[in-house]
Protein backbone atom coordinates (compact mmCIF):
# COMPACT_ATOMS: atom_id res chain seq x y z
CA UNK A 1 0.00 0.00 0.00
CA UNK A 2 1.10 3.39 -1.01
CA UNK A 3 1.87 5.49 1.63
CA UNK A 4 -0.93 8.44 2.02
CA UNK A 5 -0.34 11.27 4.24
CA UNK A 6 -3.78 12.80 4.27
CA UNK A 7 -4.45 9.08 6.08
CA UNK A 8 -1.30 8.94 8.43
CA UNK A 9 -1.19 12.72 9.58
CA UNK A 10 -5.23 13.28 10.22
CA UNK A 11 -4.77 16.32 12.36
CA UNK A 12 -2.74 17.82 9.59
CA UNK A 13 -5.28 17.21 6.38
CA UNK A 14 -8.78 16.28 8.38
CA UNK A 15 -9.49 18.87 11.44
CA UNK A 16 -12.89 19.05 13.05
CA UNK A 17 -15.52 21.61 11.26
CA UNK A 18 -15.17 23.99 14.28
CA UNK A 19 -11.98 26.03 14.60
CA UNK A 20 -9.12 23.84 16.74
CA UNK A 21 -5.74 25.04 17.50
CA UNK A 22 -2.73 22.97 15.98
CA UNK A 23 1.44 23.04 15.90
CA UNK A 24 2.75 22.35 12.80
CA UNK A 25 5.54 20.99 11.86
CA UNK A 26 8.23 22.23 9.28
CA UNK A 27 7.57 20.81 6.22
CA UNK A 28 9.21 20.79 2.70
CA UNK A 29 7.42 21.17 -0.48
CA UNK A 30 7.51 21.66 -4.06
CA UNK A 31 6.59 25.65 -4.85
CA UNK A 32 5.52 28.06 -7.55
CA UNK A 33 4.82 32.01 -6.77
CA UNK A 34 2.52 34.31 -8.27
CA UNK A 35 -0.21 36.95 -8.31
CA UNK A 36 -3.54 37.39 -10.20
CA UNK A 37 -6.76 35.37 -10.25
CA UNK A 38 -6.89 31.54 -10.14
CA UNK A 39 -9.56 31.47 -11.86
CA UNK A 40 -8.20 33.15 -15.28
CA UNK A 41 -8.36 30.57 -18.01
CA UNK A 42 -4.60 29.52 -19.05
CA UNK A 43 -3.36 32.21 -16.23
CA UNK A 44 -0.23 32.26 -14.06
CA UNK A 45 -2.19 30.14 -11.39
CA UNK A 46 -3.31 27.12 -13.74
CA UNK A 47 0.13 27.10 -15.54
CA UNK A 48 1.81 26.98 -11.83
CA UNK A 49 -0.49 23.99 -11.19
CA UNK A 50 1.25 22.33 -14.55
CA UNK A 51 4.48 22.59 -12.76
CA UNK A 52 3.98 21.33 -9.53
CA UNK A 53 1.78 18.13 -11.05
CA UNK A 54 4.83 17.79 -13.62
CA UNK A 55 7.43 17.78 -10.87
CA UNK A 56 5.14 15.99 -8.48
CA UNK A 57 5.20 12.83 -10.40
CA UNK A 58 8.22 13.05 -11.63
CA UNK A 59 9.88 12.23 -8.14
CA UNK A 60 6.70 10.30 -7.76
CA UNK A 61 7.59 7.67 -10.70
CA UNK A 62 11.28 7.97 -10.49
CA UNK A 63 11.03 4.07 -9.01
CA UNK A 64 10.25 3.20 -12.53
CA UNK A 65 13.33 5.06 -13.84
CA UNK A 66 17.17 4.53 -13.52
CA UNK A 67 17.82 6.98 -10.94
CA UNK A 68 17.12 5.43 -7.58
CA UNK A 69 16.26 8.60 -5.00
CA UNK A 70 17.84 7.31 -1.64
CA UNK A 71 15.23 6.19 1.21
CA UNK A 72 12.48 6.27 -1.42
CA UNK A 73 8.93 5.00 -0.40
CA UNK A 74 6.21 4.29 -2.66
CA UNK A 75 3.53 7.14 -1.87
CA UNK A 76 0.08 9.24 -2.60
CA UNK A 77 1.12 12.81 -4.18
CA UNK A 78 0.00 14.81 -1.29
CA UNK A 79 -3.03 17.27 -2.29
CA UNK A 80 -2.47 20.42 -3.57
CA UNK A 81 -1.82 23.90 -1.01
CA UNK A 82 -1.66 27.43 -1.21
CA UNK A 83 -0.45 30.20 0.78
CA UNK A 84 -2.92 33.38 0.49
CA UNK A 85 -2.18 37.52 0.58
CA UNK A 86 -3.64 40.32 -1.13
CA UNK A 87 -1.10 42.24 -3.00
CA UNK A 88 -1.99 45.87 -1.29
CA UNK A 89 -3.10 44.79 2.31
CA UNK A 90 -2.88 42.18 4.40
CA UNK A 91 -7.02 41.29 3.85
CA UNK A 92 -7.84 38.75 1.44
CA UNK A 93 -11.07 40.13 -0.78
CA UNK A 94 -12.60 37.52 -2.47
CA UNK A 95 -14.23 40.48 -4.90
CA UNK A 96 -11.12 41.45 -6.04
CA UNK A 97 -8.73 38.50 -7.07
CA UNK A 98 -6.93 40.15 -9.42
CA UNK A 99 -5.13 41.56 -6.56
CA UNK A 100 -4.37 37.97 -4.94
CA UNK A 101 -0.77 36.75 -4.20
CA UNK A 102 0.23 33.47 -3.68
CA UNK A 103 2.49 30.19 -3.28
CA UNK A 104 0.94 27.52 -4.50
CA UNK A 105 2.50 23.96 -3.41
CA UNK A 106 2.64 20.44 -3.02
CA UNK A 107 4.22 18.90 0.19
CA UNK A 108 7.28 16.70 -0.55
CA UNK A 109 8.04 13.02 1.34
CA UNK A 110 11.28 13.50 3.92
CA UNK A 111 13.69 12.00 1.30
CA UNK A 112 13.26 14.27 -1.12
CA UNK A 113 16.56 16.55 -0.39
CA UNK A 114 17.82 19.65 -2.48
CA UNK A 115 19.87 17.91 -4.72
CA UNK A 116 17.09 15.12 -5.88
CA UNK A 117 14.88 17.99 -5.93
CA UNK A 118 17.60 19.28 -8.67
CA UNK A 119 17.25 16.25 -10.53
CA UNK A 120 13.48 16.43 -10.46
CA UNK A 121 13.65 19.77 -11.89
CA UNK A 122 16.96 18.61 -14.82
CA UNK A 123 14.66 15.67 -15.50
CA UNK A 124 10.89 17.15 -15.82
CA UNK A 125 12.71 19.79 -18.16
CA UNK A 126 13.95 17.56 -20.63
CA UNK A 127 11.22 14.94 -20.56
CA UNK A 128 8.64 17.12 -21.00
CA UNK A 129 10.26 20.00 -23.09
CA UNK A 130 9.36 22.76 -20.59
CA UNK A 131 10.92 24.90 -18.57
CA UNK A 132 10.36 24.12 -14.82
CA UNK A 133 12.86 26.24 -13.39
CA UNK A 134 10.38 28.24 -12.05
CA UNK A 135 9.16 25.73 -9.28
CA UNK A 136 11.62 26.04 -5.68
CA UNK A 137 12.40 23.91 -3.21
CA UNK A 138 10.61 25.47 0.03
CA UNK A 139 10.67 24.75 3.51
CA UNK A 140 7.35 26.44 5.65
CA UNK A 141 7.78 26.35 9.35
CA UNK A 142 4.43 26.92 10.04
CA UNK A 143 4.02 26.65 14.21
CA UNK A 144 1.33 27.53 16.18
CA UNK A 145 -2.19 27.86 14.19
CA UNK A 146 -5.54 27.41 14.47
CA UNK A 147 -7.55 25.67 11.26
CA UNK A 148 -10.97 24.46 10.27
CA UNK A 149 -12.67 22.10 7.91
CA UNK A 150 -14.51 24.63 5.30
CA UNK A 151 -17.47 22.88 3.21
CA UNK A 152 -18.53 24.80 0.29
CA UNK A 153 -17.75 27.19 -2.17
CA UNK A 154 -14.36 29.32 -1.44
CA UNK A 155 -16.49 32.15 -2.30
CA UNK A 156 -17.60 31.16 1.39
CA UNK A 157 -14.70 31.47 2.90
CA UNK A 158 -15.00 34.77 4.77
CA UNK A 159 -17.82 33.30 6.96
CA UNK A 160 -15.83 30.51 8.50
CA UNK A 161 -12.88 32.69 8.50
CA UNK A 162 -15.05 35.31 10.96
CA UNK A 163 -15.54 32.00 12.54
CA UNK A 164 -11.95 31.39 13.53
CA UNK A 165 -11.27 34.97 14.58
CA UNK A 166 -13.84 34.70 16.82
CA UNK A 167 -12.61 31.62 18.40
CA UNK A 168 -9.02 32.77 18.20
CA UNK A 169 -9.74 35.99 20.73
CA UNK A 170 -12.25 33.82 22.93
CA UNK A 171 -8.88 31.47 23.44
CA UNK A 172 -6.89 34.38 23.89
CA UNK A 173 -4.64 34.45 20.84
CA UNK A 174 -4.09 36.88 17.77
CA UNK A 175 -3.73 36.33 14.20
CA UNK A 176 -0.37 36.47 13.22
CA UNK A 177 -0.26 37.10 9.40
CA UNK A 178 2.73 38.38 8.33
CA UNK A 179 5.77 37.36 6.26
CA UNK A 180 6.63 34.55 6.21
CA UNK A 181 3.42 33.23 7.61
CA UNK A 182 0.25 33.47 5.42
CA UNK A 183 -3.56 32.29 4.91
CA UNK A 184 -2.87 28.63 4.05
CA UNK A 185 -5.58 26.30 2.16
CA UNK A 186 -5.22 22.94 1.78
CA UNK A 187 -7.86 21.55 -1.11
CA UNK A 188 -8.80 17.97 -0.56
CA UNK A 189 -11.53 17.92 -3.23
CA UNK A 190 -11.30 18.02 -7.00
CA UNK A 191 -13.55 21.52 -8.00
CA UNK A 192 -13.87 19.46 -11.66
CA UNK A 193 -15.48 16.58 -10.51
CA UNK A 194 -17.22 17.81 -7.10
CA UNK A 195 -19.98 19.76 -6.29
CA UNK A 196 -19.53 23.21 -5.53
CA UNK A 197 -21.53 22.52 -2.09
CA UNK A 198 -19.16 19.29 -1.30
CA UNK A 199 -15.69 21.03 -2.10
CA UNK A 200 -13.31 20.37 1.60
CA UNK A 201 -10.70 23.03 2.32
CA UNK A 202 -8.88 23.13 5.49
CA UNK A 203 -8.33 26.33 6.02
CA UNK A 204 -5.46 27.11 8.54
CA UNK A 205 -4.43 30.59 10.33
CA UNK A 206 -0.86 31.58 11.97
CA UNK A 207 -1.42 32.28 15.62
CA UNK A 208 0.43 33.58 18.48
Amino acid sequence: MAFDYKKEYKNLYHPKKQPEIIRVPKMNYIAVSGSGDPNQEDGTYQKALGLLYGLAYTIKMSKKGEHKIPGYFDYVVPPLEGLWWSKDKQKIDYAHKENFAWISMIRLPDFVTKKEFDWAIKTATEKKKQDFSQAKFFTYDEGLCVQIMHTGSYDNEPATIEEMHQFVKKENYQIDIQNPRYHHEIYLSDPRRTKTERLKTVIRLPIK
